[in-house]
């Protein structure tokens, strides 16, 4: 196993994601294994190659975070991670809150 180094620190996370290929307009479901300010990894066997250009929309506990990002790195058959380049304005105080929850 590799080492990775981050640039804040990572939570483990499990919630439902849509991730849209920016491009090709490709849509995935699946689920999110870990998240962090910067961005999150989707745990999926068809990730999205790395530079791929995506829109997520992250569903837990009854709220939805709308972002951007690039797929960072990708592993077949186990998923991809995703770096947030945009989080919509509205979205923010939702990543705040989540964090906040999984640092405690």
């Amino acid at each position: 196993m590799h080492s990775e180094r981050h640039r804040a620190p990572r939570f483990p996370f499990v919630a439902g994601i849509q991730v849209t290929d920016l491009v090709t307009e490709q849509q995935l479901a699946a689920h999110t294994e870990d998240l962090s300010l910067f961005g999150c990894f989707v745990e999926t066997l068809a990730p999205f190659p790395a530079g791929t250009k995506v829109r997520l929309r992250i569903s837990h506990s009854g709220a939805n975070l709308i972002a951007q990002g690039t797929v960072a790195y990708s592993r077949n058959n186990d998923g991809m991670g995703i770096a947030f380049t945009s989080i919509e304005p509205n979205c923010v105080s939702i990543l705040d809150a989540w964090l906040t929850g999984l640092r405690k």
